[in-house]
C-alpha cells in the first residue's frame, strides 16, 4: 500500500483508528506501539511532519498505524466518538493544540492529555471543553518510555462521560498485578487524574532522596564501593523493600562507564534536575495545610544539589565533623535498610494524606485503596508494600493516616530505634538526610499529642492579637490577651490551623 492510501480512505468506517495520537516524543510512540500491540488501530500526528513519515516507514512499519500530515486529516480517520489523545509538552502546547483540534470533533468526542500537566490546568479545561461538547480527560501515565511500550500505570480524571468509551483502550494497555487487575481506573472528575499523577511523583521524589540517603551513608560513612554496594540493593529488593526504584539502584551501581573504566555513579555529577511536579506537590499541600515535609525536603535536596559552584567554595570555608565510623558495619547497613523503610512508609502516609485533603477540597470521590493498585505495577514508585496500602485501606476505607494501620504501625516498631540511630549518627557526622530526617520529625510530630503550637500562638497574639484558643474551654472559641496592658482589647482575624 502506497502511503497516500494509508493516509486516506477516511469515509470507509471498517478503516477507522480507534484513538489518535498527537506528539511523537519516545513516549507517544511507544504508547502508540503498546494500543496496536494490543489490537487496536492507531492513528498518528506530529507538528513536525517529518517524524509521521519516519515512523510510519519505521517502527510503526507493517503494523495496524496511520500517519496524518494534518490535524483535520487526523481527525477523519477516526472513529466516533473521536479519541485524540495529547502527547505533547504541558503548558500552553497543549491548550495551542486542543484551539487546533476543536474545529474538526462533533459533540460528545474526546480529548485526552496524557502529559504531566499541572492539575489546574485539567479542571480549567475539563470546564471550558464541557461547554464546547466535547469531554476532557487528564490522565497521568507513570512508567517512563519501557512502561509506556509494555505497561504503564494510568490515571485517569475528568469527564466521566468519556470514560466507558476510553477504558477498553487504557485498561488493555495498562501494567496488570498478578491476579490480572489493570493498574488503571477511573479516578474521578475534573483534575483528579493529574492530582493523583502529580502526588505520585511527589512521592517518587521522597524515594529517590531516600535512597540517594541511603547510598551517601553507606558511600562517605562506611567507606563501601559501588560493588559492595550494588550487593546491598540487591538484597533489600529481595526483601520488604522489593521496588522498582530499589531495583535500578542495584544496577546503576554495577555499571562502569566505557570511557573510564570506573564505576558510573562516581563520574555523575551531582546535580540533580526536575521537571517540576515534586514542587507542584509541595505547592499544594501547602496552600491546604497538608503536612508533607518529606516531599518538600527532596525538592529542596535537589535545589541545594543545583548550586554546585557554591558548595564546593564554601566546603574550604565552613568546618564540620570529619566522618569516622568505628561501630559494626553490616549492623550498620541494616539499620540504614530499616530507617528506609520507616521512612519510607511516612512519605507515603504524607501522600495519601494529601489526597484525602485534596478529596475533600475538591470534591473528588477518590478511592485509596484503588489508586494503590493503580501504583502496583508499571509506575516508577511500583513497590511491593503498595499491595499491603491497599489492604489497609481495603480494611477501612476512612483511614486517616497509614501510620495507624496494623501493619504500619508494626512496622515502624520494628524500625524505629534503627531509623533513630541512623538519624542522629549521620547528625553526629556531619552527613545530611534531609529526608531521612524529616520523615522522623513527621512521625514524631503526628504521635504527640501536645506540640509547641501554643507558644507561636501566644507569639502572634501578643504582636498581632491573632487570638487563640483554651485548653479548658471548648474548640473554635478564641481569646485574645493584653500582653503589654497597652494593646487593649481589638483583635485581628482568627488564625487558620
Amino acid at each position: 500500500m502506497s502511503r497516500d492510501l494509508q493516509l486516506v480512505d477516511t469515509e470507509d468506517n471498517v478503516n477507522k483508528a480507534d484513538i489518535g495520537v498527537v506528539g511523537l516524543a519516545v513516549m507517544g510512540e511507544n504508547l502508540i506501539l503498546n494500543m496496536e500491540g494490543k489490537g487496536f488501530t492507531v492513528a498518528c500526528y506530529n507538528r513536525t511532519i517529518s517524524k509521521v513519515d519516519r515512523f510510519i516507514d519505521g517502527r510503526a512499519k507493517g503494523k495496524n498505524i496511520v500517519g496524518a500530515h494534518t490535524i483535520a486529516e487526523l481527525c477523519g480517520l477516526l472513529e466516533a466518538p473521536r479519541k485524540v489523545m495529547l502527547m505533547v509538552k504541558a503548558g500552553k502546547p497543549v491548550d495551542d493544540f486542543i484551539e487546533l483540534i476543536l474545529p474538526f470533533l462533533d459533540g460528545g468526542d474526546i480529548i485526552i492529555d496524557g502529559g504531566n500537566s499541572f492539575f489546574g490546568d485539567t479542571i480549567r479545561r475539563t470546564r471550558y471543553l464541557a461547554d464546547e461538547g466535547i469531554n476532557y480527560i487528564g490522565t497521568g501515565v507513570s512508567g517512563g518510555e519501557e512502561g509506556a511500550l509494555r505497561g504503564p500505570s494510568i490515571m485517569p480524571g475528568g469527564n466521566p462521560a468519556a470514560w466507558p468509551h476510553v477504558k477498553p483502550i487504557f485498561q488493555a494497555i495498562a501494567a496488570k498485578v498478578a491476579d490480572g487487575t489493570p493498574c488503571c481506573d477511573w479516578v474521578g472528575s475534573d483534575g483528579a487524574g493529574h492530582y493523583v499523577k502529580m502526588v505520585h511523583n511527589g512521592i517518587e521524589y521522597g524515594d529517590m532522596q531516600m535512597i540517594a540517603e541511603a547510598y551517601f551513608l553507606m558511600k562517605h560513612l562506611l567507606g563501601m564501593t559501588p560493588p559492595e554496594m550494588h550487593q546491598v540493593f540487591k538484597e533489600w529488593n529481595a526483601g520488604e523493600l522489593d521496588s522498582y526504584l530499589i531495583e535500578i539502584t542495584r544496577d546503576i551501581l554495577a555499571r562502569t562507564d566505557d570511557e573510564t573504566g570506573e564505576p558510573m555513579v562516581d563520574v555523575i555529577l551531582d546535580t540533580a534536575g526536575q521537571k517540576g511536579t515534586g514542587k507542584w506537590t509541595s505547592q499544594s499541600a501547602l496552600d491546604m495545610g497538608a503536612p508533607a515535609p518529606t516531599v518538600a525536603e527532596a525538592v529542596f535536596a535537589r535545589f541545594l544539589s543545583a548550586i554546585k559552584d557554591e558548595r564546593v567554595a564554601a566546603s574550604a570555608i565552613l568546618g564540620g565533623p570529619d566522618p569516622a565510623f568505628h561501630g559494626d558495619p553490616d549492623r550498620f547497613v541494616e539499620q540504614i535498610r530499616r530507617a528506609l523503610y520507616a521512612s519510607k512508609i511516612c512519605s507515603y502516609a504524607q501522600g495519601f494524606q494529601l489526597l484525602r485533603m485534596a478529596a475533600a477540597e475538591y470534591d473528588w470521590a477518590l478511592n485509596y485503596g484503588q489508586i494503590a493498585l493503580m501504583w502496583r505495577e508499571g509506575c516508577i514508585i511500583r513497590a511491593q508494600f503498595l499491595g499491603c496500602i491497599k489492604e489497609a485501606f481495603d480494611a477501612d476505607p476512612d483511614l486517616s493516616n497509614l501510620l495507624l494501620a496494623d501493619y504500619f504501625r508494626q512496622a515502624i516498631d520494628r524500625s524505629q530505634d534503627a531509623w533513630r540511630e541512623v538519624v542522629a549518627t549521620a547528625v553526629t557526622h556531619g552527613l545530611p538526610v534531609p529526608a531521612f530526617g524529616s520523615a522522623l520529625a513527621y512521625y514524631d510530630g503526628y504521635r504527640n499529642a501536645r506540640l509547641p503550637a501554643n507558644i507561636l500562638q501566644a507569639q502572634r497574639d501578643y504582636f498581632g492579637a491573632h487570638t487563640y484558643e483554651r485548653v479548658d474551654r471548648p474548640r473554635g472559641e478564641f481569646f485574645h490577651t493584653n500582653w503589654t496592658g497597652a494593646g487593649g482589647d481589638v483583635t485581628a482575624s482568627t488564625y487558620d490551623a
